[in-house]
C-alpha cells in the first residue's frame, strides 16, 4: 500500500460515497491524479461552492440556494402537498410527472434503532405547513419498506386532524415488467390497491 498519508486521505473520504467500496475509491483516486487533475480541481471547486453555497429550504426541506424556487404561491393554490423521503425523490416526480404543488422532503424515513425519529424528519415544520390551510391533499411519495409505513401511518394522522385528504403513489407492476419476476411483497401490494378498469366504451 502507498506511504502517502493524502492519497489514503484520499481513498478514504471518496469511500464515504454511496456504493463506493475500497477498490472504487482507489480507481477514482488514482484517475483523478493520474489521467484527469483538471477535472479534480473541477471537482474540488464545484464541493467547495456546493458546502458554501447550497443550504435546505425551511418550508420544502429541499437543497436549495437562496429561497427554494418549488415554494411559490402558485404551487400552493394547486393544495396539493407531495411528501418524499429524499431530494433525488423530488427530483424524479418532478422530472418525469406534471405534478405542479409543493413538496416536503423527510431526509429520510422513521427507524428508531438508528435514532431518526419525528424530529429528524421534520414533523414540527411539517405539522406547521399543514396548519397553514392551504393543503388540501396530502400525497404520499415514499418507497415501499417497513419504515415508510410506519412513517406514512404518522403523517396521515396529521394530515386528517389538519382536514387533509390523503392519498398514495400506487405501487404495483412495473411498465414492462412480468407477473413471474415480481417481487412477492410488490405484487400483494399491488393486489392489495387494484383499482376498478377504466371503462373506455370499447
Amino acid at each position: 500500500m502507498s506511504d502517502s498519508p493524502r492519497l489514503l486521505q484520499l481513498i478514504d473520504a471518496l469511500r464515504r460515497l454511496p456504493g463506493v467500496g475500497p477498490k472504487s475509491a482507489q480507481r477514482m483516486a488514482f484517475h483523478l491524479l493520474t489521467r484527469d487533475r483538471s477535472g479534480a480541481e473541477a471537482l474540488v471547486s464545484s464541493l467547495d461552492g456546493a458546502l458554501s453555497g447550497i443550504g435546505r429550504c425551511a418550508s420544502s426541506r429541499m437543497l436549495c440556494e437562496g429561497q427554494c424556487g418549488l415554494c411559490h404561491e402558485r404551487r400552493a393554490a394547486t393544495g396539493q402537498l407531495c411528501i418524499v423521503e429524499q431530494p433525488s425523490d423530488l427530483m424524479a416526480v418532478e422530472r418525469s410527472t406534471d405534478f405542479r404543488g409543493r413538496y416536503f422532503v423527510l431526509m429520510g424515513r422513521l427507524s428508531p434503532l438508528d435514532g431518526i425519529g419525528p424530529d429528524e424528519l421534520g414533523f414540527d415544520r411539517l405539522e406547521a405547513l399543514l396548519r397553514e390551510g392551504w393543503v388540501r391533499e396530502v400525497i404520499l411519495a415514499l418507497n415501499p419498506s417497513v419504515e415508510a409505513e410506519a412513517t406514512a401511518h404518522l403523517i396521515e394522522q396529521m394530515a386528517k386532524t389538519a382536514g387533509a385528504a390523503v392519498t398514495r403513489i400506487a405501487q404495483g407492476v412495473p411498465m414492462g415488467g412480468e407477473i413471474e419476476y415480481v417481487d412477492g411483497g410488490t405484487l400483494a401490494h399491488a393486489f392489495l390497491r387494484r383499482q376498478r378498469a377504466v371503462d373506455d366504451g370499447l
